[in-house]
């Protein structure tokens, strides 16, 4: 299974879905790839934000050595899934993707949670800790589920 967490930077929410769902998978046993990318060029190459790093490493995920890259039409051929953190990311996935696009396998990620929805993750860009909090705790009841959902596969 390979699995794509997609937001607009590459730097805050998609760097910490990787992170929960590979330390998830790799505790259950799982053989997963999974890997982020952002819809924006803005921060290619960059670490993760200082707070999606230090609310990771509060629950013993270390994300640091993550480097941020774009989304590109190719990755829609080579991942099982992917998972878009809200609307204007799933608009630019199918953009950038073109004729490749499949809607089947590209989703809102909180849509595991609470399906069809379309329930986004908000961004913490311009916000605090407590921001950066609610997104893991949002991700971390996601990806429970996508471990639940998928597991057995």
């Amino acid at each position: 299974m390979k699995i794509l967490m997609v937001c607009l930077g590459n730097i805050c929410r998609s760097p910490l879905a990787e992170g929960i769902l590979q330390h998830k998978a790799k505790a259950a046993g799982l053989n997963w790839e999974v890997n982020s990318a952002g819809t924006g060029n803005y921060h290619i190459g960059e670490a993760p934000h200082i707070l999606s790093q230090k609310v990771a490493l509060m629950h013993g995920i270390d994300i640091s050595q993550h480097k941020a890259r774009q989304f590109v039409a190719n990755d829609m051929l080579i991942y099982d899934l992917i998972y878009v953190m809200d609307n204007d990311n799933y608009k630019a996935v199918a953009q950038i993707s073109k004729k490749h696009f499949d809607a089947h396998k590209t989703d809102l990620i909180m849509n595991v949670l609470f399906p069809n929805t379309n329930t986004e993750v908000p961004d913490p860009w311009f916000g605090t800790e407590p921001d950066f909090l609610k997104v893991y705790q949002m991700l971390d009841a996601a990806t429970d589920a996508i471990i639940e959902k998928y597991s057995n596969k």
